[in-house]
């Protein structure tokens, strides 16, 4: 019985002899992302107001976006310059996602090939996404979006 150990160890290092790991390529962790993503992760999504989701998307974005989008979300950073990153301006009039919650909140879940993570399978909550979805969109964008009062 004391040999029993070594011996299964020596067969899986047996089996794995000539195994090379392969992690998925960028473009395979988005597709994966988006095939896990449903808008019914955010149904049981509460705030005990837009304050508080506002103060947690905020809190969010600080640790989460604002290295590549800078903390205005303009994008143009050193960090995305120096990674070679096209990152986008959250707070152009024409970024493409940038008036529908449930947009933000998927691009955020799945990330982007291009170098944008895919955080909803890998790093933040649901709960955290839809904060700093709100935050974008009502924090970041008020002048985009009219008058910044939230939904």
């Amino acid at each position: 019985m004391k040999g029993l150990p070594l011996l299964l160890a020596a067969l899986a290092l047996t089996a794995c002899k000539g195994t090379e790991f392969e992690p998925p390529s960028r473009e395979g962790q988005v597709e994966d992302a988006a095939a896990t993503y449903s808008p019914a992760l955010f149904d049981t999504v509460a705030w005990q107001g837009d304050e508080a989701r506002m103060e947690e998307g905020n809190l969010v974005y600080a640790a989460e976006c604002r290295e590549c989008h800078g903390p205005l979300g303009r994008g143009g950073t050193d960090y995305a310059r120096e990674r070679d990153l096209d990152v986008p301006s959250l707070v152009d009039p024409a970024w493409e996602h940038g008036t529908d919650l449930e947009a933000v909140r998927r691009q955020i879940y799945v990330g982007h090939p291009e170098g944008m993570p895919t955080w909803g399978v890998s790093d933040i909550s649901p709960r955290e996404i839809d904060a700093v979805a709100y935050y974008l969109l009502f924090g970041l964008r008020p002048e985009v979006l009219g008058d910044g009062s939230g939904p």
